[in-house]
């Protein structure tokens, strides 16, 4: 399944509500009552996903995670935990970050939706990544850039910090603002999943439609996609990337 090239804009409970998944026992140490998905957009051919999720009660097997993943979450709130039992505790609002291959189980008290995006390259090993630590990251939706992060290379003010690049160097999440801006009609390299965390911006696509996205929303645009960008006066942002062109395996 290869879903076709246009802006989307994720809601809570997907178009039409969420579909119940078929759930493997083996995969819990602790299965739930139910999860539920509404994929947006998915390319099984480079292993990429981006949907919401949902969750009850649950512990997942221990384990190596399947995949590079961002989630943004919506309810709820759960631990990642270690081979001892520590672990890193996310909750509602905050946005997290997965390496394919820690090893860690997902415990889950209570009921938790996310929106996410997923890669995972069908052929591509699983890396043996020997310690949790570092392989979840828990970011604060607070958090600012400052002076020491601008780009040199940008005609308007740009700041952004990196916090995460995958093993295959093709799957990045970071923080980025800018000041006003207005870019030309062009196609989109990478697949990108957007947070707007201050601001607003306008992507038109090149048949005209226009989307608008202010604090708070979340979207995605497959590579691919020809738009331009209007941020009137300021946008923050935590983004996702994946860039298509870049394989294991060549």
């Amino acid at each position: 399944m290869k879903s076709r090239q246009r802006i989307v804009r994720l809601s809570p409970n997907g178009p039409d509500g969420l579909d119940p998944m078929t759930l493997d026992p083996a995969d819990f140490a602790t299965p739930p009552e139910a999860q539920n998905v509404h994929v947006y957009f998915q390319d099984d051919e480079l292993g990429l996903s981006v949907g919401v999720w949902d969750t009850t009660t649950m512990q997942e097997a221990f384990g190596p995670y399947p995949g590079d993943e961002f989630i943004v979450v919506l309810e709820g709130h759960f631990r990642m935990l270690d081979a001892d039992g520590d672990g890193v505790p996310a909750q509602q609002g905050q946005s997290v970050i997965f390496r394919n291959g820690a090893p860690v189980s997902w415990k889950q008290d209570g009921y938790l939706k996310k929106f996410y995006i997923t890669y995972l390259d069908p052929r591509a090993p699983t890396p043996a990544v020997e310690c949790a630590n570092g392989g979840i990251i828990a970011l604060d939706p607070d958090q600012t850039l400052t002076d020491a992060d601008l780009l040199t290379d940008t005609r308007t003010p740009q700041r952004e910090k990196v916090f995460f690049t995958n093993d295959h160097r093709n799957f990045e999440v970071g923080l980025w603002d800018t000041q006003t801006l207005q870019t030309e009609m062009a196609p989109f390299e990478s697949h990108e999943f957007c947070q707007v965390l201050d601001g607003e911006v306008t992507l038109t696509e090149d048949n005209g439609t226009a989307h608008h996205f202010k604090t708070g929303d979340v979207f995605f645009v497959p590579a691919g996609t020809v738009c331009a960008w209007n941020v009137p006066a300021y946008l923050r942002k935590y983004y996702a990337t994946l860039d298509p062109s870049i394989r294991p395996g060549g």
